[in-house]
């Protein structure tokens, strides 16, 4: 796209900003996005180009991707939505109609429960599904946690802002957000500049619903942006669930609140999630195992790596060696080894953690 289009299609979305139907309705109706500019009769299109050509430069300066609704790369699962934006800015490594996508929601309150419930649901999917990639807002919380947990499985993780792309907010997950870069990126509808105001947040909860397959409530208070973000992917009919809890736990009333009126199925693990949604699940860890040793690995690593999958959380190092019929330094060595295959990753402390 020339310098001069892409300025037109910020111009023109920028202008209208607030008013999505009307940028379709006259989008709709020209060739281009140079008519339809031309076709306004606005105050402040001057404005509007100069910020526009501004915007450009920043763009080019911070390696910013923009998709038009006219792009054949844009998300075919937004595309399908009546209010999806006719831009997106776009920075980091993602193919957005690439696999499965899940966006996970929640509080930013969250309790420990959430938290572990968030982790162990991401992690136990990683193991199990293939192509997947996880979506949420990076707020505090459950959105944090998920992005935090995809991470540390190795599945690409997108994080879709209520701001521009030239900050990170909240301020204290932006490390997070610098690690998705590297394995995902963010999406947002937004120019730079723009403010991390609460209307923007509640319109961008549409965007991480209409990205996924599916949407996954952790915990919610009785009102919250993970329910509008729920009742969005509801309305698009995608599938909705939500883990249960207590009724005298408030973090659980938007949860049981949804699967009450039946707007979300109930779950409780990951193999809920996998059998709703008809998900094919990776090859079992003994055909995986006979395929490896087929090609040469050392048995003592078949036998690591099957025993670690076989277990529902982190291995200490010195349990696998109480567990294990070998020594200390064999296990020590093939877990190496397997590590440099990208099977298992250590972690600090002596535990290790199956990638896949």
């Amino acid at each position: 796209m020339s310098d001069s289009e892409l300025t037109y299609w910020i111009a023109f979305t920028t202008l209208l900003r607030n008013r999505l139907p009307i940028q379709r309705e006259i989008w709709n109706h020209y060739e281009s996005i140079e008519s339809a500019w031309n076709s306004l009769r606005e105050e402040g299109m001057q404005e509007a180009l100069d910020r526009a050509k501004k915007e450009v430069a920043f763009i080019h300066k911070h390696g910013i991707e923009v998709i038009t609704l006219r792009d054949d790369n844009y998300p075919f699962r937004l595309r399908e939505c009546a209010d999806a934006p006719l831009v997106l800015y776009v920075k980091g490594k993602i193919n957005l109609n690439e696999g499965k996508f899940l966006s996970i929601v929640g509080t930013r309150g969250a309790s420990e429960r959430g938290k572990d419930l968030t982790r162990k649901l991401v992690l136990d999917l990683s193991h199990k599904v293939d192509n997947l990639t996880i979506v949420s807002g990076l707020a505090y919380g459950i959105d944090v946690a998920a992005h935090k947990a995809a991470l540390e499985a190795g599945l690409p993780t997108i994080i879709v802002p209520g701001h521009g792309l030239d900050r990170i907010y909240p301020l204290p997950n932006r490390q997070v957000a610098v690690e998705a870069l590297k394995n995902g990126g963010l999406v947002t509808e937004y120019p730079s500049e723009t403010e991390p105001e609460g209307f923007h947040f509640v319109e961008r909860d549409r965007i991480i619903a209409a990205l996924s397959d599916a949407t996954v409530v952790v915990e919610s208070k009785a009102r919250g942006g993970s329910l509008i973000t729920a009742s969005n992917a509801f309305d698009y009919n995608r599938s909705v669930f939500a883990f249960p809890g207590r009724p005298e736990d408030i973090n659980s009333q938007g949860c049981n609140h949804l699967i009450r009126d039946q707007k979300a199925a109930l779950i409780e693990n990951a193999d809920d999630l996998i059998n709703a949604m008809m998900w094919d699940t990776k090859v079992s860890g003994v055909q995986l195992a006979m395929a490896e040793l087929e090609e040469g690995i050392d048995p003592l690593a078949i036998v690591l790596l099957q025993h670690l999958r076989g277990k529902d959380e982190d291995i200490h190092i010195n349990q696998l060696a109480m567990d294990v019929d070998s020594s200390y330094q064999d296990i020590v060595a093939q877990l190496t080894l397997l590590e440099m295959m990208g099977y298992v990753r250590a972690i600090p402390g002596g535990f290790y953690h199956v990638i896949k």
